[in-house]
């Protein structure tokens, strides 16, 4: 023991000995340590934020959307159902055995969902357009909405949207085809200031269409790097009246009657969609999707993210890594004397191969700690529109691999200057 103590203070000595080259060489072992807990961190929290907004839809919520996409052209206006209006035809088609139809998702298909025979697992529908490239003007205020959408009263429900000030538009404004707005709070401040109150009960223009903001809705902050307020939602007929024109709707938000009847809902919308598109599994024109299934997708996309993020910080820490055998390498041949004098005067192998190796090790160590502290530390602000969530095993893991680092390639060296020749060692100039 009291040789491995000696030895560790000969290694001391060694690294204070030149501070500069010592800082110096653990400033790779920190890089590599704190870029590995940083960027697990962004992806860890990337994963957080992904899975939170996904989350956000709802454990029984599940979205029908066309494999053909978009809306049609407009049209003639088809059937209705439960005050739902609205159909129509589109360009695209499918051939199905001697029939050719429109390759679409209407408004009556969304009808045709809510049939307590044959959907028992469903609770509510909304079928949704979405207009695009809408700018809202409100007494010289501009501002351009992310997400504007036309839908019917029970989407509010399902999506989870409630009103903070003044009140959802109704069936009644829905049938009615009355130009009413539910505006998001980015929407509402950016047009009036303050709160956005101002701009309940005031008449907007949308891309030129004026409608009248019926109600506010309450907030729901940001998910990653989108603003869930900055939103329009009117209903679907006078959005179609005037912004998207008539035809197929973008897709269809279904609401399982509870999380454990999600998989029966889907099975039964694939069977009535099936039916009345004329399709089967294999050549449906539809997808039905629920957040579960793009949770994991997601999960396993943001899991491969973290691990890419950890690789490329890893190779700071072998380049690291190098730089410590490199500069051990250096402190070897410099001391060759010290080393030659201390064989000569009953050094054993054991006792230069503790020093040295104990001296990388230091380095590593000391590098290790920094890196960690500055990792942390970082990981406490958002990069690029994400907030960091630690993942502890990445401190242990940086912090141990930079320990290990520092014996692998502290070994080498070691070896060297324990098999120095006592003779030639002390004839070395």
């Amino acid at each position: 023991m009291s040789r491995f103590r000696e030895a560790a203070r000969f290694a001391v000595r060694g690294v204070l000995g030149n501070k500069m080259r010592s800082a110096l060489t653990t400033l790779g072992i920190l890089i590599g340590v704190a870029a590995v807990i940083i960027l697990v961190s962004v992806g860890t929290g990337s994963s957080a934020a992904v899975a939170d907004q996904i989350s956000s839809l709802g454990s029984n919520t599940l979205t029908v959307s066309s494999s053909q996409g978009g809306t049609g052209g407009r049209g003639g206006t088809g059937g209705g159902f439960g005050g739902f209006g609205g159909g129509g035809g589109r360009t695209s088609s499918v051939s199905s055995g001697t029939q050719t139809r429109a390759a679409e998702l209407t408004v009556d298909d969304a009808g045709s969902l809510l049939d307590a025979d044959q959907a028992p697992d469903v609770k509510a529908v909304a079928p949704t357009v979405a207009a695009s490239s809408v700018t809202a003007t409100y007494t010289g205020a501009t501002h351009s909405v992310t997400t504007f959408t036309g839908t019917t009263p029970s989407y509010l429900k399902i999506e989870d949207w409630t009103v903070a000030r003044g009140s959802a538009f109704t069936d009644d404004d829905y049938t009615g085809r009355k130009r009413v707005a539910l505006v998001g709070v980015t929407v509402a401040t950016d047009l009036a200031g303050g709160n956005g109150s101002g701009l309940l009960d005031k008449t907007v223009q949308f891309n030129g269409v004026e409608y009248t903001v019926k109600g506010i809705l309450t907030s729901k902050g940001t998910s990653g790097n989108q603003d869930q307020d900055d939103v329009v939602i009117a209903p679907l007929t006078s959005v179609q009246d005037t912004l998207t024109g008539y035809g197929s709707v973008d897709r269809i938000t279904v609401q399982a009657t509870s999380a454990d009847t999600v998989d029966s809902a889907q099975s039964e919308i694939e069977g009535i969609l099936n039916s009345r598109h004329k399709t089967t599994t294999a050549t449906a024109d539809f997808t039905v999707s629920n957040a579960s299934s793009f949770l994991a997708a997601a999960t396993s996309s943001t899991k491969t993210l973290t691990v890419l993020l950890a690789a490329v910080a890893a190779i700071s820490l072998l380049v690291g890594g190098i730089g410590v055998m490199n500069i051990m390498l250096v402190t070897v041949t410099e001391r060759t004397r010290e080393i030659g004098i201390r064989k000569a005067i009953g050094a054993q192998k054991f006792d230069i191969v503790s020093q040295f190796l104990i001296e990388a090790v230091l380095l590593s160590v000391f590098g290790g700690l920094v890196g960690v502290l500055i990792g942390v530390v970082g990981s406490q602000f958002t990069i690029v529109g994400v907030k960091p969530v630690i993942a502890p095993y990445s401190v242990a893991l940086s912090f141990g691999v930079s320990v290990l680092i520092g014996l692998f390639f502290g070994l080498y060296p070691a070896n060297r200057a324990a098999s120095l020749r006592p003779i030639d060692a002390l004839r070395y100039e």
